[in-house]
């Protein structure tokens, strides 16, 4: 599998604190923003201004959440050398996931299909993985268990859905990085995460952050936050985007440079990995 010409390695690193502080950090790439709504469905797509082969990632915001509560974080991944769609559809209080699942099935096979940035941006199809946030993460999941390209899910205090993640999980045999915030009251982890990583069929990493609350990973200031109780958490959203990172870079690109937040004893989290 070649590299990407824009993909720059990381850093060697001295271990799991540096590999955090290089990895929250951006990359070297510099960064074009664009609309999903070309194609027929609300959002936005990160991407380097420039790249043939690219990883690609479809990010599920949360309940009731539009995806520019996440900018942060996709442009982050589209620093480090990934093209991100993140469709702003079905926000209501009661929006289909399964149709929002559908979203995130377009959004990644449109980064694929289509050159992006007048012609000199493209997705390479073996190199990409669905992401998201609570419900989002639950939606990834729907998407996943029905997308015979993905290579890898990533879900940041994923939430039940219906239909049911935890049965979709059951379903997805690619690697598959949970990133579980131990002080959720929104989607508890043992009504939600638990039961999604035991059901999983395939490689599963369950990366614990004490005390992260489920809004840990939000931008911003919305509406929202008054029904959530939302707190800012910095620590715990640049540890998340680190880990994230860490786990995209190794199973989409190859990274071995990385290796220790995949798999490794990282301070301020609880590591579980399960294989089927």
């Amino acid at each position: 599998m070649t590299r990407t010409s824009t993909f720059t390695r990381p850093e060697p690193t001295r271990g799991a604190k540096d590999a955090v502080a290089q990895l929250s950090r951006p990359g070297p790439n510099a960064v074009l923003r664009g609309d999903l709504g070309l194609v027929g469905v609300p959002g936005v797509v990160f991407a380097p201004a420039q790249g043939l082969g690219l990883p690609a990632v479809a990010f599920g915001h949360d309940w009731l959440q539009p995806a520019t509560r996440y900018t942060e974080l996709l442009r982050h991944l589209a620093s480090w050398g990934f093209v991100v769609a993140a469709p702003s559809s079905h926000r209501g209080p009661f929006a289909s996931h399964a149709r929002f699942s559908a979203d995130l099935r377009t959004a990644l096979d449109t980064c694929a299909g289509v050159r992006l940035g007048d012609g000199h941006i493209s997705v390479d199809s073996r190199r990409m993985a669905f992401a998201g946030h609570g419900i989002g993460g639950g939606a990834a999941l729907l998407a996943a268990a029905t997308h015979p390209r993905a290579a890898a899910v990533v879900t940041l205090a994923p939430a039940q859905t219906k239909p049911s993640a935890v049965e979709a999980a059951r379903a997805i045999t690619v690697p598959t990085l949970h990133v579980v915030a131990g002080q959720d009251t929104v989607t508890p982890p043992g009504g939600h995460a638990e039961p999604i990583t035991q059901a999983a069929g395939g490689p599963v990493t369950v990366r614990t952050l004490p005390k992260a609350g489920h809004t840990a990973f939000l931008e911003g200031v919305h509406w929202t936050d008054l029904l959530l109780a939302t707190s800012k958490d910095g620590r715990s959203r640049r540890l998340a985007t680190a880990l994230l990172t860490a786990f995209l870079l190794h199973h989409l690109c190859d990274e071995d440079r990385v290796d220790v937040l995949v798999d490794g004893k990282v301070p301020g989290t609880e590591l579980l990995v399960r294989t089927p």
